[in-house]
């Protein structure tokens, strides 16, 4: 009845302590007339809780003592009898909406199969199927209405295994050769003592097991060889069988990876991307490729992988190998060029004896030739590139690349200067270089006699351009042969005599040629203007004579036709 309160009357205050005794207002100690007795229920007035009737007493309202510390609450407590209250619905059951008329009910779910066997029942013992009521945990009723009598109770059958499982212990299915692997099955459900187990580990390892689930024995095994293997558990008896799966990848450690590619490609052209690694192992690879700045990786399970670039300049291609638990990776520059020539160079037979062919070897060779060409021609050595390609014999691919800094309209003067000069030096043996043994290699042209190839992804835009002239003179030509055919006096025919009057004239002699021409004029149009030609004296034969003046009408051409043979000589 004494307390103390301590605090900060203000947030600036110091601590003050309050003290309050209740003493005087309670004079003496309670006596057992000062109480009465008090039944414990619930919200609904049930006064059996958990089985049991409980009466406690408390201080009337009326005294005014104090209990004491021999004070006790609990006055008496009775056990009583159960009702269908203080029962659950067991497992695998669910209480049905209450009636009117009735209480609700606990029945099976559609799930739940009551009279099935439990997973631990062994063969030759027996088993009790559930009512579908239990008694709630720490009820302690007795008597009354018992909703757990009437059990069924039934003999464990053999039934066969279900749920057979296999696991690895580390759950890594992926080993390296030579190391350690521990298997660990399990079966869920039917008989274990009169099960078989089969095992199967992938490499020729068969064995029979007994009482495997039951014991918990695991299966220890090693695999010395790479590959991927298939572990089979069989489990089987008289009622059935069941059988469990897991494939498990033996593989080595990726050693090394390297990624081949032409430096330098044309726009839009195929490029076939390589990934080469070591050591091989077939099936259990996969291959990331990452082309630029995509974030989304292209997946394969083939080591290489064919593209084009629609852009160009520099494009980044890189790589990631996955193996198991390993992983490596490469990345290489590629060059995008709209122009450039390739021209095959080809190695004196001594260089085919030294070659392993690998990579960074490929790569020295080419730095080698590169360096000597750009030297032996004065060509800026970083518009040249030897490219070696795998393979026997050895042999090569060198891209002569445009300046970039050089105009357009001079790149292709420049780059037949500079394929002549190579070409040129690549003919009179200037390029070899020495190697280990005593040998000189010498680097000459694949084909002496063909040309540079020239690769470019503006090609087919030429190509169009060049059609449509051709095209275009074709249907010009056709229109001006129809166009002759229509005009009058086609069969005139007239020689140039002096340029410089700009005059025609037609010689001919009184009687033979006279009639020609004027055959001729019958078919002129009589509406077509005339000019006169003049007068001319020639002795025809030997003979001299006047020659009389001719009205020949001239055809207004142009000058591309005036200019063009004529069919018919004059004398």
């Amino acid at each position: 009845l004494l307390f103390r309160v301590f605090g900060h009357i203000s947030y600036r205050s110091d601590w003050e302590l309050v003290k309050v005794d209740f003493r005087p207002s309670f004079p003496r100690e309670c006596t057992d007339e000062d109480y009465e007795s008090w039944e414990l229920t619930n919200l609904q007035g049930d006064h059996c809780i958990m089985g049991q009737q409980r009466s406690f007493r408390k201080r009337k309202i009326s005294s005014w003592c104090i209990k004491g510390k021999s004070f006790t609450s609990a006055l008496t407590s009775k056990v009583c009898e159960c009702v269908n209250t203080d029962f659950l619905c067991d497992y695998g059951f669910e209480r049905s909406a209450p009636l009117k008329s009735e209480s609700s009910k606990c029945f099976a779910d559609f799930w739940f199969n009551p009279e099935a066997p439990p997973e631990d029942c062994v063969l030759g013992q027996a088993y009790t199927s559930s009512t579908g009521y239990r008694k709630v945990v720490s009820n302690v009723c007795e008597g009354g209405v018992d909703l757990q009598q009437n059990l069924a109770h039934h003999m464990c059958p053999l039934t066969a295994p279900k749920g057979l499982q296999i696991s690895i212990r580390g759950e890594s299915l992926s080993v390296r050769p030579g190391e350690d692997i521990t298997f660990i099955v399990q079966q869920e459900q039917g008989d274990v003592l009169s099960t078989k187990y089969q095992v199967d580990l992938g490499d020729g390892f068969k064995a029979i097991y007994v009482n495997l689930t039951m014991t918990g024995e695991p299966i220890r095994h090693r695999y010395e060889n790479p590959g991927i293997y298939r572990v089979s558990v069989k489990a089987e008896n008289v009622a059935g069988h069941d059988e469990a799966v897991v494939f498990v990848q033996v593989t080595s450690p990726l050693q090394a990876l390297n990624l081949e590619v032409v430096p330098v490609v044309g726009r839009n052209q195929e490029v076939n991307l390589t990934a080469i690694i070591l050591p091989k192992n077939p099936n259990l690879t996969v291959f990331y490729w990452w082309i630029g700045n995509n974030l989304q990786p292209l997946l394969t399970l083939e080591s290489f992988l064919v593209t084009t670039f629609a852009e160009t300049g520099d494009v980044r291609v890189t790589v990631q190998v996955s193996c198991g638990s390993f992983m490596l990776q490469d990345s290489k520059v590629v060059h995008v060029f709209d122009h450039f020539h390739v021209l095959p160079l080809k190695f004196t037979k001594h260089l085919d004896m030294y070659n392993p062919d690998i990579p960074e070897w490929r790569e020295d060779i080419g730095r080698v030739v590169t360096r000597l060409l750009a030297k032996e021609t004065s060509i800026p050595e970083e518009t040249l590139m030897t490219v070696v390609k795998p393979g026997l014999p050895t042999a090569a691919d060198l891209h002569v690349l445009l300046p970039a800094n050089q105009p357009k309209k001079k790149r292709s003067i420049t780059s037949d200067k500079r394929i002549a000069a190579i070409k040129q030096a690549l003919n009179a043996h200037n390029i070899s270089f020495f190697l280990r043994g005593g040998y000189w290699v010498l680097v000459t042209l694949a084909d002496s006699g063909s040309d540079s190839q020239t690769i470019g992804g503006g090609s087919g835009y030429w190509a169009i351009v060049v059609l449509f002239v051709i095209c275009l003179v074709a249907v010009g030509a056709f229109i001006l042969y129809k166009f002759k055919r229509k005009l009058p006096g086609r069969n005139v025919y007239a020689q140039m005599h002096n340029e410089k009057e700009q005059e025609m004239t037609s010689p001919v002699n009184h009687s033979e040629d006279t009639q020609n021409i004027i055959q001729g004029e019958e078919f002129i149009d009589d509406d077509l203007d005339s000019q006169t030609l003049g007068n001319a004296r020639v002795t025809p034969s030997g003979r001299s004579g006047n020659l009389n003046s001719y009205r020949v009408p001239l055809l207004l051409m142009p000058v591309s036709v005036q200019s063009q043979a004529i069919t018919q000589a004059w004398f």
